[in-house]
């Protein structure tokens, strides 16, 4: 199919992640007031969508602490800063299995929590997205599994439309899309759709153009589309995802550099990708845009 370029487009950035990238950058934030810190600079950078996870503050390692996420959603919604929050519900997923010829139990490092668990910082927080993992793989860290099963994503899925926050679908895969679908065929998910292509996360979809394109065909016309792809094509991805019709994503959940041997800052980041963005002839959208595109409704700080 032609490609149609976005002539509109918003930016998220992903502020920090779940992977083990705290020792690798003393960019990678780790307190709550870390977190919401970078998030507004981002945003002030030009970001429309800051995408956050939170980490123990003092080892950095991720963590599902609902006082964490309570922290940096009131800090953000506090300081005046005009962005969308759009908190991580993929956490809790996680299976480690033991040495292949007796896998069973799981080992350290398995996080298997129910549903309700899952989403209940997106029921305390209420951001006005989150994410909704559409699909079980394969991870480049042993023996691995993010897991999401079919009655699993319902359950959470369901759980979104109705606390009236918008699903954003991280999809890594062909089939992820797929199974998508069928969740909004089935009612558990709103239509238009919002959903995140994840290239180059190892192992689902490779970040080659000939796959991204694949990915991109797979979503239906009327849904809205972002994507990313990881380390060094951050930055081609972006032109990619707006040649392709698409939106983007940047930040430091994804890559760490800014150039050769130049560890990068979230805002600097977001400030590239907007130079970019706007150099092709689109232009950088607003918060309250991307509300009116996706229906958003912009929630207050808490009395």
């Amino acid at each position: 199919m032609p490609l149609t370029m976005n002539q509109e487009v918003f930016i998220t950035c992903a502020v920090t992640g779940s992977g083990s990238s705290q020792d690798r950058s003393p960019h990678v934030p780790r307190s709550p007031a870390q977190i919401a810190d970078s998030a507004i600079a981002a945003a002030k950078a030009g970001a429309a969508i800051v995408h956050c996870h939170v980490r123990d503050p003092e080892s950095g390692k991720p963590s599902r602490d609902l006082a964490y996420y309570r922290e940096v959603t009131e800090r953000i919604r506090e300081s005046g800063t005009d962005v969308v929050l759009n908190l991580t519900a993929g956490m809790g997923g996680d299976i480690v299995f033991g040495p292949t010829e007796r896998p069973m139990p799981p080992i350290e490092g398995t996080d298997m929590i129910g549903a309700s668990e899952r989403v209940q910082h997106i029921a305390e927080c209420l951001p006005e997205i989150c994410t909704l993992d559409c699909g079980t793989m394969n991870f480049a860290e042993a023996d691995y599994v993010m897991t999401n099963t079919p009655g699993m994503l319902t359950a959470m899925g369901s759980m979104m439309t109705h606390l009236g926050v918008k699903p954003e679908i991280e999809a890594f895969d062909t089939g992820h899309l797929w199974y998508a679908k069928q969740l909004v065929k089935d009612g558990v998910l709103d239509a238009p759709a919002l959903v995140q292509l994840c290239m180059g996360v190892p192992w689902g979809a490779p970040d080659d153009l000939n796959t991204f394109m694949a990915m991109v065909n797979n979503v239906p016309d009327d849904w809205t589309f972002s994507a990313f792809a990881l380390g060094r094509n951050q930055m081609a991805y972006v032109a990619a995802a707006v040649l392709a019709g698409g939106n983007v994503r940047v930040g430091l959940e994804d890559n760490l550099w800014l150039g050769k041997g130049q560890l990068a800052e979230n805002w600097q980041l977001v400030e590239r990708a907007a130079t970019i963005i706007e150099n092709m002839g689109a232009r950088v959208i607003t918060p309250a845009e991307v509300r009116r595109r996706l229906g958003l409704t912009k929630r207050a700080p808490k009395a």
